[in-house]
């Protein structure tokens, strides 16, 4: 039987709206977890670089390592021999691409980083970026990509900041990896798609598979985002007490667990998040 357990009801309204749907997740061992909105983990993140930690670069070194294993594992057998090209953007996303991207060099993979914005890089980012320049990786620019043919694609350009339809080198780089044949893992939300609504205001990700941060976000639907797969990125518990949104730890021993997702339709102001 599933573990249950609710969503506080005062979490939407405290932060000023209620959803209109409800995705509920259940991992494989029958835990719920919540879902949030873009806002609510705008909100979790701020709590926690500012008040609790981990700060932004300990948050980024943890999703990144979990992103890098997660390559590895959807590549299987052959992960040691496979090629594969990492697309980041230049905020946070782009900057857990970059540390995945490192990691995966640093054991014989092929790697290859190709940047939407190498000239706007984040602080936080461009660190990334420079220790990843004293790894076997290297870097290319985007009108090198027509050569490469990777055993899979990593999507790191926007993660949960969409504001608009992508546009210039980040649009041509969804297009570029949609038709490039190659399966895509996407870190966080796959590009494009409204971390919120699941809504594509223009190009997006076509991503095989999903590795989210912290806690699923409710624009993560089935149809548009492949198997989800949810990642610890050490966020303490009193992170989420402060945010409004206590739960239970859903990865026991491990640091990735899959989720299994359930929609359904609701009105305003319902909360609960319970298992089916």
């Amino acid at each position: 039987m599933a573990t249950s357990v609710a969503w506080p009801r005062g979490f939407a309204s405290l932060l000023g709206f209620a959803p209109l749907s409800l995705m509920r997740c259940v991992t494989d061992s029958g835990i719920e977890v919540p879902v949030v909105t873009t806002e609510q983990m705008r909100k979790i993140d701020r709590i926690a670089v500012d008040e609790t930690g981990p700060n932004l670069f300990q948050m980024m070194e943890n999703a990144g390592r979990n992103l890098a294993l997660q390559a590895m594992e959807v590549l299987g057998a052959k992960w040691n021999r496979a090629s594969m090209i990492v697309l980041a953007g230049g905020g946070g996303n782009g900057g857990g691409g970059i540390c995945a991207a490192r990691h995966l060099a640093n054991r014989g993979l092929d790697v290859t980083l190709c940047l939407s914005e190498p000239h706007r890089l984040g602080p936080v980012v461009e660190f990334q970026r420079k220790i990843f320049d004293s790894t076997q990786g290297r870097e290319i620019r985007i009108t090198d990509l027509h050569r490469q043919t990777p055993d899979l694609i990593v999507d790191a350009l926007i993660g949960y900041g969409l504001a608009s339809a992508p546009a210039g080198l980040t649009a041509e780089l969804i297009q570029w990896a949609n038709h490039s044949g190659a399966p895509i893992l996407a870190l966080d939300v796959p590009s494009g798609i409204d971390s919120t609504t699941g809504h594509t205001p223009g190009d997006f990700i076509v991503a095989r598979w999903t590795m989210t941060l912290a806690l699923p976000k409710s624009g993560l639907v089935p149809d548009k985002t492949g198997d989800l797969v949810l990642a610890d990125i050490g966020i303490p518990r009193a992170t989420f007490e402060r945010a409004g949104a206590p739960h239970a730890s859903p990865f026991d021993n491990r640091f990735r667990v899959p989720l299994i997702r359930h929609e359904t339709l609701i009105g305003f102001g319902s909360g609960q998040c319970g298992a089916e």
